[in-house]
């Protein structure tokens, strides 16, 4: 079974000679040649890609590249060239939807291999073809667990992000789910307002890990409580921490659902993004979108097939759960190649150093004087910390300096974020700058 049909020779002939020139070649007679560069590039040796992508930005006078420490949700994250030069190779290129396995192959087999990778990471049974973004992903869990559980309360916590509780709202306001905020404590879902919440209406708890200030929380009891009240636990998570943080599958989640951003998925003005939704055999009818699985063709060869399509445009319509009908499969395709090159060990190596970054940035910014610790929660690659001024006044300092600094949470206290891509001399520079601005 062929992974995509390519043009053959006499393809080729016949649309040369309805465009009118010879060969491939004549398509790009227009560019003039001294607009054609054929001499050597005076650059660095032994630079990695990211070390050399950041030369040629320094050279660029006219190129204001930020340099980021704001997180709340969009990462400033390693991207390899190479992510984007297999992606745009023709067996993954098709205007056909899967539907038609036979010349779909090679959408197929990525969406498979998405899927196999995401369920690795969250170990959980089963993950779809991915979502539009993890705002969407968390709002479908939620319509998932209210479907299982025949109850229409949801309970989420205030320590999410709230773009994400503000797209779960709307999309319970046309549902008439009742959609109420566990109160925060310490920068964490709070436990003692979670059990005066429970009761027989509530469908299940939605938490993030880590949530949205940059704490890891402890969710040993939160599921206790949950299911106990036999109701389901709904955990956002960002998958880049997953290679060395407990799987959601491990502190006892129904589904788990996220921004797959952080994946090597670049910022670009806020998306496309990815999202990503798993969930255990049990909620496998439930689950929104499509399941590529793995078969065998006529001649006994592997092949990949859509197994699971278990939406409105194949059954009756009131018994939909969704009428999500796509995917973010560019952006799957991504996030596949990206986490294939690091392999394992690649992916844990990339987690520390985004943790190791975000602590060297917190522990200088407490020595410096100017700040002070807020909360002695455990966090991952950002944390909110008080700062001896007003942020405003400092973000907008960092800004003519060409850094983008923290999410102000309060008139004085900021979120801060330091991932894989930031280097110590930038650290160090950025605690320098904010001990200027404290002096002027």
């Amino acid at each position: 079974m062929f992974k995509y049909f390519p043009h053959t020779q006499s393809d080729i002939d016949q649309m040369l000679d309805k465009i009118g020139v010879d060969n491939v070649k004549d398509l790009f007679a227009e560019i003039k040649p001294k607009l054609i560069c054929n001499k050597e590039f005076n650059l660095p040796h032994s630079h990695s890609e990211h070390e050399l992508r950041q030369h040629i930005n320094d050279l660029g006078k006219k190129n204001s590249v930020l340099t980021s420490f704001l997180g709340a949700g969009s990462y400033d994250v390693y991207s390899f060239s190479a992510v984007s030069a297999l992606t745009s190779r023709q067996e993954f290129l098709t205007s056909y939807t899967p539907y038609q396995p036979e010349i779909s192959q090679g959408t197929l087999q990525y969406i498979f291999e998405f899927q196999s990778m995401i369920c690795e990471l969250t170990g959980m049974d089963v993950t779809n073809a991915s979502m539009y973004d993890g705002s969407t992903a968390t709002a479908e869990a939620m319509f998932m667990i209210t479907a299982q559980t025949k109850r229409n309360t949801v309970l989420i916590s205030s320590a999410i992000n709230p773009r994400i509780i503000e797209v779960v709202k709307t999309y319970a306001k046309y549902r008439g789910i009742n959609v109420e905020t566990i109160p925060t404590n310490d920068y964490s879902t709070s436990i003692k307002d979670l059990k005066n919440m429970l009761n027989e209406d509530v469908a299940g708890v939605i938490v993030a890990q880590p949530n949205f200030y940059g704490v890891l929380e402890d969710f040993t009891e939160i599921a206790e409580l949950t299911h106990n009240n036999k109701s389901l636990l709904v955990m956002n998570t960002d998958p880049s921490t997953l290679p060395v943080l407990k799987s959601p599958r491990e502190w006892g989640a129904d589904i788990a659902c996220g921004e797959a951003q952080s994946l090597g998925i670049p910022l670009s003005v806020g998306g496309p993004y990815v999202g990503f939704l798993a969930t255990t055999s049990t909620l496998l009818r439930k689950m929104p979108g499509r399941i590529c699985g793995i078969t065998n063709d006529i001649d006994g060869k592997r092949g990949f097939v859509l197994t699971l399509q278990a939406r409105e445009q194949h059954i009756r319509r009131e018994k939909a759960n969704s009428n999500i009908c796509s995917n973010q499969s560019l952006m799957a395709l991504s996030v596949v190649i990206y986490m294939s090159l690091l392999g394992k060990s690649g992916m844990k190596e990339v987690a520390m150093r985004a943790y190791n970054n975000a602590h060297y940035l917190h522990d200088q910014l407490i020595a410096s004087g100017l700040f002070k610790q807020v909360s002695k929660k455990p966090f991952f690659k950002e944390f909110v910390i008080e700062f001896n001024g007003k942020t405003k006044g400092l973000n907008e300092f960092l800004l003519k300096e060409n850094i983008l600094g923290g999410l102000a949470i309060e008139e004085n206290k900021t979120l801060l974020c330091a991932t894989e891509v930031r280097t110590k001399k930038e650290i160090d520079e950025f605690v320098r700058l904010v001990g200027e601005f404290n002096v002027r």
